[in-house]
């Protein structure tokens, strides 16, 4: 039998023999038993051949020793928790929801039950990503619209010019998408879709644009005896007008700068 390192006695996994060479004739007319005749019999078999291959006697690890290949997992990463997210599933999903309304299915019939059959997933799948159909058709509005521009964070007029043209694309993209412009006319008849919709993207923007307001105000780009939301309504308002109010009325390339240049320098008659 094996020891508890997995060993016999007489010759080790080194080569070496544990056993003297030479042993005194025992004085018992009997032969001798060793109380452990278990300990140390026979060459050594390590059912863990890859923990040791130096010579026995060298009990300290090496520092240097690799780590082989079986060896326990290391733990000092994190695990990954939870089921990672499938970007292929989310894509069916806005998917499916595009192809029922172009169909003609209104927001207000369409069920999770009919997206998840539709996308090829199941509800669990919906529900994992999204609180209800409100959080869900605001996402897809969101991936129909043109992606918000990034912004500097610290530059007042630059950001805000920036942020007035995204609104005017965003009013050139409903005009030319009927689906788009069906889904906005569909939101503000649902007072809790348009709520969601306008807390989880109207509000940000808006936000963002006061932001760029009192920073230019604090670089002196603006007057600062007015309020900060009213220099902010004066920017964004004639571009709302045209893309909400007059969806008739041009949305030219130069809309924002000539909007910009006319309210920097006043409305006022030029004294000469």
């Amino acid at each position: 039998m094996r020891d508890q390192d997995g060993e016999r006695d007489g010759t080790r996994g080194d080569g070496r023999n544990d056993t003297p060479h030479e042993q005194e004739p025992s004085p018992d007319p009997e032969p001798r038993h060793d109380p452990e005749p278990h300990r140390d019999h026979g060459p050594r078999h390590d059912p863990e051949p890859h923990r040791d291959h130096g010579p026995r006697h060298d009990h300290a690890p090496r520092a240097d020793r690799e780590p082989q290949r079986d060896e326990a997992p290391r733990h000092d990463q994190e695990p990954r928790r939870g089921r990672p997210r499938s970007a292929a599933a989310e894509r069916a999903i806005l998917d499916a929801v595009i192809a029922l309304l172009e169909a003609g299915e209104p927001l207000a019939g369409l069920s999770i039950e009919r997206i998840a059959r539709t996308a090829g997933v199941g509800k669990a799948t919906i529900y994992r990503r999204w609180s209800g159909k409100e959080e869900l058709f605001v996402d897809v509005v969101r991936d129909m619209e043109p992606v918000d521009p990034p912004l500097s964070g610290t530059e007042g007029l630059a950001d805000l010019r920036i942020m007035l043209e995204s609104l005017r694309t965003r009013g050139l993209a409903q005009r030319s998408s009927a689906l788009l412009h069906n889904i906005f006319a569909q939101m503000k008849s649902h007072p809790k879709l348009w709520d969601e919709y306008s807390g989880t993207v109207i509000a940000p923007r808006r936000a963002a644009m006061l932001a760029a307001v009192r920073r230019a105000v604090a670089a002196g780009e603006l007057r600062d005896d007015l309020d900060v939301e009213l220099i902010d309504d004066l920017f964004v308002g004639p571009v709302l007008v045209r893309t909400v109010h007059r969806p008739e009325a041009p949305l030219p390339d130069d809309l924002v700068d000539r909007l910009m240049t006319v309210l920097l320098q006043g409305l006022a008659p030029r004294r000469v």
